[in-house]
């Protein structure tokens, strides 16, 4: 279900002090919910490094034994049949990897791949600078399928200095 917008036949604030006390608000709520954030931030940095060191010693074991299986099945591969060995807890084996290595210097790669019509190895991403757009005359905008819509737009801004949070 859409929700939309409820027009409003007078507005609830009647004065200019209303309206800066609504405005203390939402500085006030603002205030409150970067306390609250900062909280859960800590709560989760604590859960997270109890976790890294709760998980450290799983993570050594693996490590280890990864290496201990990695030396067995290196020293003893004239023993399979194949690049693999099925075993009942899993399969090791040797697969051919193909590892790329670029220079640094990728505006030197990309002049090579065009200079020996390897275009295709090139990947351009392209999209629409609106930001730049904006600053064309209407006329120019409408001929390229666009268009401008002018309005003008509410705003708030709070004088985060003059507020404080309860304490």
């Amino acid at each position: 279900m859409a929700l939309g917008r409820k027009r409003m036949e007078e507005p609830t604030l009647r004065n200019w002090e209303q309206v800066d006390e609504a405005l203390k608000a939402i500085a006030e709520a603002g205030n409150e919910l970067e306390m609250l954030h900062s909280a859960m931030n800590l709560q989760v940095d604590a859960l997270k490094k109890e976790f890294d060191e709760a998980a450290r010693p799983y993570h050594e074991k693996i490590k280890q034994n990864e290496l201990l299986v990695k030396e067995f099945t290196a020293a003893s591969r004239a023993e399979m049949e194949g690049k693999s060995k099925k075993l009942t807890f899993g399969t090791v084996g040797f697969r051919m990897s193909t590892k790329l290595g670029l220079p640094k210097d990728v505006a030197k790669v990309i002049a090579n791949l065009r200079k020996y019509g390897m275009e295709k190895c090139i990947t351009t991403k392209e999209s629409v600078n609106k930001d730049v757009l904006k600053t064309y005359e209407e006329k120019d905008i409408l001929k390229v399928g666009g268009k401008l819509q002018k309005e003008d737009t509410f705003y708030y801004e709070l004088n985060k200095l003059e507020t404080k949070p309860k304490e």
